[in-house]
């Protein structure tokens, strides 16, 4: 990744895992997420994906807290949508390097959206932190300084 000049904003796509993370005040990767969301040096990225993982169950089991976090959350953030061409990429990222559906779309589109990285919560030994489009981060790997 090249260096991004400080008056610029890191555009910063990221997934469920690492909303859930924030959201969940627990375990060891809650400080890493919620300084991931909280950094004023970020842009963040949301697609369709991402509330499709996490505004369904939370809206249905009436879990009025949650929603609110969630919706803070993409009320702040660049949303994206999908389109057939994110389809077609994240088909190709998927057989490329063995990617599970949503991972692919949503590497797909965080390489649309021309992100600078994508932060995820799940381990460094899933496949998406094989593919090269696009530094893949986990907040496995995240030292808590790192997130802000």
């Amino acid at each position: 990744m090249a260096d991004i000049p400080m008056t610029e904003k890191v555009r910063t796509a990221i997934d469920a895992n690492l909303l859930i993370a924030a959201w969940s005040a627990k375990g060891s990767h809650y400080a890493q997420a919620l300084g991931v969301l909280e950094a004023p040096n970020r842009q963040l990225i949301v697609s369709d994906a991402l509330w499709l993982e996490v505004m369904p169950k939370a809206t249905f089991h009436h879990q009025e807290a949650e929603c609110q976090f969630y919706e803070a959350v993409f009320a702040q953030a660049e949303n994206r949508s999908w389109s057939s061409a994110i389809v077609e990429d994240a088909k190709t990222l998927a057989k490329n390097y063995g990617l599970a559906a949503m991972d692919a779309i949503h590497l797909a589109i965080a390489i649309d959206a021309q992100a600078d990285e994508f932060i995820s919560g799940e381990k460094p030994t899933k496949p998406m932190f094989r593919v090269v489009e696009i530094r893949a981060i986990s907040l496995w790997q995240m030292p808590a300084e790192r997130s802000r």
